[in-house]
């Protein structure tokens, strides 16, 4: 099922990557059931929801970042559909020195380990992992069905960074408790030489997003899920910020003008 549907934006010290893993149904039952949208009709797949997933790659001068992990699927080679689309980004998924991680629903956080000869184990084992400390917690207590344990299982001896509310991770990167789509999202804001990339995680999945105001019912607190995309665009449309989009269907990678009291996304 291998799209490497990746894009890439190159900016000075950055170089950004959409690692696109394709889009997926998903209904009551929590699972991610692959969707061809040249093939599939979804009415055969009632009360679903639609999505695509596009984990991120960052270069910069100094590391190799990964941004949320996607849904840790396989290609028919049994490999990583993350690990595959790095490497066709011209790196080796050994080498990725941060995983900065939004929240860690399934959807976003399935990658962080791979299966090898029947035991998980971390995907990116050199790598830091940066989560919200009460995140983890809630994803490794397992009492919602929005979070696998075993991953955070078989990823407790890995390099974690635990982070607590906002803060600077290191000089350029920094990551702001939000907590709208879930009480312990955070979001992450990238700066070097001027150049800016915001990654919005579940709060900033969409272009559409912005370009129409509503409040989302799979957000925690719709209101202020939709609040902060307000937030965002602004802030993106005045000060230059380039956007993440981890759930776009049409561009992963844009930027936000101001059009009035509304938002325009063209691709960056």
């Amino acid at each position: 099922m291998l799209d490497t549907n990746y894009l890439i934006l190159k900016i000075y010290t950055m170089e950004i990557f959409a690692l696109g893993e394709g889009s997926y149904s998903v209904d009551a039952t929590k699972k991610f059931i692959p969707f061809n949208p040249q093939t599939d009709n979804p009415k055969d797949r009632p009360a679903s929801l639609f999505i695509h997933v596009n984990p991120f790659l960052i270069k910069t001068n100094h590391d190799l970042i990964v941004l949320d992990t996607g849904l840790g699927f396989k290609d028919t080679r049994d490999e990583l559909l993350i690990h595959q689309n790095i490497r066709n980004a011209g790196f080796d998924p050994e080498e990725v020195t941060l995983v900065l991680m939004s929240h860690l629903h399934y959807d976003h956080s399935g990658g962080l380990v791979v299966e090898r000869n029947g035991k998980l184990e971390p995907s990116f084992p050199h790598a830091q992992h940066v989560i919200q400390r009460q995140e983890w917690e809630t994803g490794l207590a397992g009492k919602s069905s929005s979070y696998h344990k075993e991953i955070f299982e078989a990823l407790q001896n890995a390099n974690i960074i635990f982070v607590e509310g906002s803060g600077e991770l290191q000089p350029g990167i920094r990551y702001e408790h939000s907590g709208g789509h879930c009480p312990y999202h955070q979001v992450f804001w990238i700066e070097m030489e001027g150049e800016k990339v915001l990654f919005g995680g579940d709060e900033l999945p969409e272009p559409e997003q912005l370009i129409r105001k509503f409040i989302a019912k799979y957000d925690m607190d719709g209101r202020k899920a939709m609040q902060l995309r307000e937030e965002y665009g602004k802030k993106a449309a005045e000060e230059g910020w380039t956007c993440l989009f981890y759930h776009s269907k049409s561009y992963a990678i844009g930027n936000v003008l101001r059009d009035g009291d509304h938002f325009k996304v063209t691709p960056a």
